[in-house]
This record gives C-alpha cells, structure tokens and sequence, in this order.
C-alpha cells in the first residue's frame, strides 16, 4: 500500500485541502469586496490545475521516465474530473450550505485540463530538448 501512495502523497495532501476548502462554511465571503465577480471560478480553475499536475507528476515519477502513457494520461484527466463531481454533489445534497453548481464543475474541468495539458507540454519539451 505504501509503495503505491508514495508518489501520489502531494496529490492526496491537496485532495484533502481541496475537500476541506470547498465543505467549510464561508458566511459571506462571496459577498466581500476583496473579490471580484468569478473568483470562485478562478479558484476552483487553480485548485485542479494544481491537483491534476501533482497527479501527473507523481506518476511520472512512479513510472521512472519521463513519459505518460495515454491510459495514463486519462487516469490524470478522468480522476480530478470525478473527483469535482463527487465534489458538487456533495455540496448540492449534504453541505447544504454550500452550493453545487454546474459552472464550477466547469471550471474544474478547465483546470484539469490546463494541468493535463502543461504537464504532456513539459514532457514533450524535455524530450525532445536540443541538446
């Protein structure tokens, strides 16, 4: 079991964040004039970014070379995009006082991408890096 966590610890370790961050009660923080129109969206975007490329580098560095298979690559897509789900149903059925929208869904599903996408850009570029 440990052998299998060890490179995807950082990723759990945000999982965890990500989970409390989005079940916590906020009063009126959306209300504040500390943030903008679409923050929230803003920070749902950031916070799968940053899952989804913990994801792939704990895999890469599982893997032991700098590469990611396609199967690979859809486990690091499709795991944050469940996650998210799993996330909104959670706030639109039991943390009533939060809750679960489609956009945010969205949002995630950007993010997710954003961080698919840097992390197969870095592996092509170290690849094929003029040396």
């Amino acid at each position: 079991m440990n052998a299998i966590l060890k490179y995807r610890r950082p990723a759990l370790w945000w999982a965890l964040f990500i989970f409390i961050l989005c079940t916590i009660k906020l009063g009126g923080v959306s209300q504040s004039p500390l943030f903008f129109a679409g923050f929230d969206k803003l920070t749902h975007c950031g916070l799968w970014f940053v899952l989804t490329t913990l994801l792939c580098s704990g895999q890469i560095r599982k893997n032991n070379r700098h590469n990611l298979t396609t199967m690979q690559s859809f486990c690091c897509l499709l795991i944050p995009l469940l996650y998210g789900g799993t996330i909104e149903l959670l706030q639109a059925y039991v943390f009533t006082w939060r809750s679960g929208e489609w956009a945010d869904l969205f949002a995630d599903c950007v993010g997710t991408g954003m961080g698919l996408f840097g992390a197969l850009i870095a592996i092509w570029s170290a690849h094929y890096e003029k040396k």
